[in-house]
């Protein structure tokens, strides 16, 4: 399904204050007419995919000097003619190129219009577009090649690739069903959609799995630091983020809110949230702080629990234990350049490491552990992931779709049936890179996007 577009739209497409240069973006059908109105050189008259000096002109009076770049469809991000001022970056200078070119019949874009464009013009798919706003929202190196490889299409030829198969597959069914009496066809057994069906579900699982897991590099690890007080949880929080955000005293319930921080390391986004210290008390705020503390640990991502080293674990240490047996998390022996009491083995966890925060190497034991455990490693190897919750939601639904057929191969039931969910898993891949689609969906997703992308 397209949409027809027609009208031509303008947008500021850097960020607007004092700067060297602000760039103002025309797309459409119209771009070149109205530009030229307000230009001082003829478009026309110069050829595609160049850069023209001159000045913009309101009437007689020159409002600035600029370069213009030209670019004519369809050899263009929006596959229509495209024409970016490059302005001086002051505010009112900027504001006013912009005010004319509105003057002259531009509708100001709305958020994200011309990826959206892209879009409908067939320039990009749905994962490239999402790819768009990944690349201007990413703060790691990890996160910025992940949202390149879906850029160049990397997730896009994959769907592309499964769904083929897929379809060549269905289109045997069909003859099949449609065709019973010829017998020069190639028949198609339940046997053999089995078979099919097998290679392809570890496929479609293993894609979801590692998308999953690859969350993380996206989103970042939301990190809950937990422990009773006085166990230097805030002294971790400080340590990691190389300053003092926390404060740090000799005194218990020193931290009785949720303090939080962002670091990253090694192309690892960690948001760090240090909590209050997990004990029995008859403080009414320390008491609110505490439930705080608990209710953060099932929102959480990675747990990492201090313990005291050089003391033996007490009630409140117990309680901590408790909460987290299930969950995934680190257990930290803190404080080990003391006289140690407490030893890894006391500790029933697959992770437990010893640290100190006197010096910056104390806490490297931790934060090999955190690479250890979420494999990043392995993540940033890989080159296809479905990057949004929308993608990993899609696929989960072809998957069950694909499973909902093995069933029906179990079960027995007819091979029009089993046709009708293995249509259901192209619909629901299809969906992931746009192949079908609503306005509402569009809506909502360019929603985020900044006005002049």
């Amino acid at each position: 399904m397209q949409e027809e577009v027609s009208d031509t739209i303008v947008a500021i497409a850097t960020k607007l204050g004092v700067g060297a240069i602000s760039i103002i973006r025309v797309s459409g059908t119209e771009a070149i007419p109205i530009v030229n109105k307000i230009f001082s050189r003829d478009l026309e008259k110069v050829a595609s995919h160049t850069i023209s000096y001159g000045y913009i002109i309101n009437k007689k009076e020159k409002i600035d000097e600029v370069l213009v770049s030209f670019m004519k469809a369809p050899k263009t991000f929006t596959r229509e003619d495209v024409v970016e001022i490059n302005c001086h970056g002051g505010i009112e200078t900027t504001l006013k190129v912009f005010e004319l070119l509105q003057q002259e019949g531009a509708r100001l874009a709305e958020p994200g219009e011309f990826t959206k464009r892209a879009f409908l013009n067939g320039r990009i798919d749905l994962t490239e577009a999402e790819a768009v706003m990944d690349i201007i929202n990413s703060k790691t190196e990890e996160q910025r090649k992940m949202a390149m490889s879906s850029l160049e299409g990397h997730l896009k030829n994959y769907i592309n690739s499964f769904r083929e198969r897929l379809k060549h597959f269905i289109a045997n069914i069909e003859v099949n069903i449609d065709y019973p009496e010829y017998q020069d066809i190639e028949e198609v057994t339940k046997e053999d959609i089995k078979k099919e069906i097998e290679r392809l579900e570890p496929e479609l699982k293993q894609l979801i799995k590692e998308s999953r897991e690859g969350q993380v590099i996206k989103n970042g690890i939301k990190t809950v630091i937990i422990g009773r007080p006085n166990v230097g949880k805030s002294s971790i929080l400080n340590a990691f983020l190389q300053k003092d955000k926390a404060i740090v005293t000799d005194i218990e319930g020193t931290t009785r809110d949720i303090i939080e921080g962002n670091i990253i390391f090694d192309g690892i986004e960690l948001s760090l949230i240090d909590t209050a210290g997990i004990r029995d008390t008859d403080n009414l705020v320390e008491k609110i702080g505490v439930e705080k503390s608990l209710e953060m640990i099932k929102q959480a991502d990675l747990i990492l629990a201090i313990f005291n080293a050089h003391e033996p674990l007490n009630e409140n240490d117990r309680l901590i234990l408790s909460e987290i047996k299930d969950k995934n998390s680190i257990i930290v022996l803190n404080k080990n350049d003391l006289k140690p009491v407490l030893k890894k083995e006391d500790f029933p966890f697959s992770h437990v490491v010893s640290t100190n925060t006197t010096s910056f190497e104390g806490i490297l034991p931790l934060k090999d552990e955190i690479k250890k455990m979420f494999s990043l490693d392995l993540i940033s190897e890989k080159d296809t992931f479905l990057t949004t919750e929308r993608q990993i939601v899609l696929a989960e639904q072809a998957l069950n779709s694909l499973e909902e057929a093995k069933r029906g191969l179990k079960e027995d039931r007819s091979l029009d049936m089993i046709e009708i969910d293995l249509q259901d898993v192209l619909s629901s891949l299809g969906s992931i890179t746009g192949e079908s689609y609503d306005d509402e969906l569009l809506d909502t997703l360019f929603a985020n996007f900044c006005v002049g992308k």
